[in-house]
C-alpha cells in the first residue's frame, strides 16, 4: 500500500477548523500532519481531534517542511493565487479554497507552474466530488429530461451582522458572487459541459465595496440559466435543471450534511422519485480524489481550467454590470 499523502494547512481559519482539516484528518490517504498559524491559541482545537499535528508560526516554515507534500490554503480571498505559487515554488501540492484567483486571467501563472513543476494544483470546488451533481450530470447527458432548456439556481445566507467577516470586506476580496457564486455558476458549467454565451442581464447590490446580492441571467448553448447568489438573504439554495421532458431538482446543492440532506427530486411525466445520499462527505471525498492525483495520476474532477472558467463567468458578470 502506498505511503498517505502528508498534509498542512496554511491559517486555522474557522472553517478549516470545522470541515476541511477534519476531512483531511479522516480521508483514506492522507495524513494530516501540521498547522501553521500566528496564533499557538487557534491550534488547540485542530489539536483536540489531530493530537499529535505539528504547529508552525510561520507559513513559510511550514512550506520549507519534509515532513508535507500537499498543503491546503484557507486564507481569504485575495491571498489565494500568492500562496498557491509559493507552495509550489516549495515543491509542495496545494489544494486551495474557492474562489482559487479573483481574476480569471491569474489562473493562467498558476497553470504554467503546475505544467511546469508536474505539481498537483486545484480549487477547492467540493461539489464535483459530491455523487449527487455526478448523478445529475450523467442523467442530463443520458436525456431522461429531454432537452435542457433552463437552469436555475438560488443560493443565500444573511451574514449582515457580522460586519468584520471577511466576506463583507473589500480589501479581503470579499462578496457574495466570489465566495457563493462559483458553485451557483459553476454547477450549470459542470453539469453540462458548456460555458456562457452572453450575461444577459445583472443585478448587483454593494455594501462597503462589495456585492451582497448578484442576480443574472445568462444564455448558454441550447438552455437559458438565471441565478442569484446573496449574503443579505435568509439561508436558501436550490438548483434546478428543466427540460423538455422531466425536470431535476437539487435540493442541498452546496451544503449537503450541513444545511440538509443530499437528495435529487425527478418529477417526469407519469412518476416523481427521489434519490438521496445520506451519508456522503464531499470534503472528504475531495481529499480523496486528490490524493489519488497525487499518488496514482488519477484525473481530477475539477482541474485549474476548469476553475479558469467559472472565474471568467463571474468576471463576465461584472463586466456586464459595468456595461448598463
Amino acid at each position: 500500500m502506498s505511503q498517505p499523502v502528508r498534509w498542512g494547512v496554511l491559517g486555522a481559519a474557522k472553517f478549516a477548523r470545522e470541515f476541511m482539516a477534519r476531512a483531511i484528518h479522516e480521508a483514506e490517504g492522507a495524513q494530516l500532519v501540521a498547522l501553521a498559524t500566528s496564533s499557538v491559541e487557534k491550534a488547540a482545537p485542530f489539536q483536540a481531534f489531530c493530537p499529535g499535528i505539528e504547529v508552525f508560526t510561520d507559513y513559510d516554515a511550514l512550506l520549507a517542511s519534509d515532513t508535507v507534500d500537499a498543503v491546503y490554503v484557507p486564507l481569504p480571498n485575495h491571498l489565494h493565487v500568492e500562496w498557491a505559487h509559493k507552495a509550489m515554488e516549495a515543491g509542495k501540492h496545494v489544494l486551495v479554497e474557492k474562489p482559487i484567483a479573483m481574476q480569471a486571467s491569474e489562473i493562467d501563472g498558476l497553470i504554467a507552474r503546475r505544467d511546469a513543476t508536474g505539481l498537483h494544483c486545484a480549487e477547492a470546488y467540493m461539489i464535483v466530488h459530491h455523487p449527487q451533481w455526478i448523478r445529475v450530470r450523467d442523467l442530463v447527458a443520458e436525456g431522461l429530461i429531454g432537452d435542457l432548456v433552463q437552469v436555475d439556481v438560488a443560493f443565500s445566507y444573511n451574514n449582515a451582522a457580522d460586519t468584520g467577516n471577511i466576506r463583507n470586506r473589500a480589501d479581503t476580496g470579499g462578496g457574495a458572487a466570489g465566495d457563493i457564486g462559483v458553485y451557483a455558476f459553476g454547477c450549470a458549467r459542470f453539469v453540462t459541459g458548456k460555458e456562457p454565451e452572453a450575461i444577459t442581464s445583472t443585478r448587483i447590490v454593494r455594501e462597503a465595496g462589495v456585492d451582497v446580492t448578484t442576480e443574472i441571467t445568462a444564455t448558454f448553448p441550447g438552455f437559458a440559466y438565471h441565478g442569484y447568489v446573496s449574503m443579505r438573504m435568509a439561508p436558501y439554495q436550490e438548483a434546478r435543471f428543466h427540460g423538455t421532458k422531466g425536470v431535476i431538482v437539487v435540493k442541498t446543492p452546496f451544503n449537503a450534511r450541513v444545511s440538509g440532506l443530499a437528495e435529487l427530486e425527478i418529477r417526469l411525466a407519469d412518476h416523481v422519485r427521489t434519490e438521496t445520499f445520506p451519508a456522503v462527505n464531499h470534503y472528504a471525498l475531495q481529499v480523496e480524489n486528490f490524493c489519488h492525483t497525487v499518488r496514482e495520476g488519477a484525473t481530477y474532477p475539477w482541474d485549474l481550467e476548469n476553475a479558469k472558467g467559472t472565474q471568467a463567468m463571474i468576471d463576465a458578470v461584472f463586466a456586464a454590470d459595468q456595461g448598463q
